[in-house]
């Protein structure tokens, strides 16, 4: 992934916008990255992502619920943080 300082990408904002329709840009401030500039088909089709696994936990949460296999939400994330 092509990165770039946030002066660059001030200044070169309309390149950027070629260039994210190929491949995400990273953009840096102070050295450091801050933020992704992705392609708007990129963007939605993380989004669709997203929507498909949240609908996939809710399905899986409910089927676990119908079939009495649910945790009590205490040691649940006792059991957690001794894992971690």
């Amino acid at each position: 992934m092509k990165a770039v300082s946030a002066n660059e990408a001030k200044t070169q904002f309309g390149d950027m916008l070629l260039n994210v329709q190929r491949a995400p840009v990273q953009i840096n401030k102070n050295g450091k990255p801050v933020a992704v500039m992705v392609s708007m088909d990129d963007y939605e089709m993380m989004e669709n992502l997203k929507i498909q696994m949240l609908k996939e936990r809710v399905q899986r949460a409910k089927t676990e619920n119908e079939a009495g296999s649910t945790t009590d939400g205490d040691s649940f994330f006792d059991e957690l943080l001794a894992k971690y």
